[in-house]
């Protein structure tokens, strides 16, 4: 998240979600990381002791919708469809946890081909 630039766009993916997980439209960053202000909160259930105002462990950015997809693109159809454009998507690597993921202009055009 550190290295996200206000502009920089993303997928809003639901994970966990009851009906479909996947992803289900952009966003766009319209504020730079900045430490979460949550991790530093001793009543919340986010905090961390690590975190500190001097050295800030969990960051964010602040983002806006930009496009909202008809359906969500969901993550089973993208393991299944074996597209060459996602051989490399680091999301649908065995294994791999759902947290902030490069993806590459390649993934981001035909995800959003599939969407249309």
């Amino acid at each position: 998240m550190q290295k996200m630039k206000v502009g920089d766009k993303g997928f809003f993916y639901h994970s966990n979600a009851k009906k479909a997980t996947g992803i289900a439209g952009t966003v766009e960053v319209v504020r730079e990381a900045y430490p979460d202000t949550s991790a530093g909160d001793t009543s919340g259930k986010y905090f961390d002791p690590k975190h500190t105002a001097d050295k800030p462990v969990w960051f964010m950015v602040d983002v806006k919708g930009d496009k909202h997809f008809e359906s969500v693109v969901l993550l089973q159809n993208l393991k299944e469809c074996q597209a060459e454009e996602l051989s490399e998507m680091m999301l649908l690597k065995k294994g791999s946890r759902l947290s902030v993921q490069p993806v590459s202009k390649i993934e981001w055009d035909y995800i959003n081909t599939l969407a249309e």
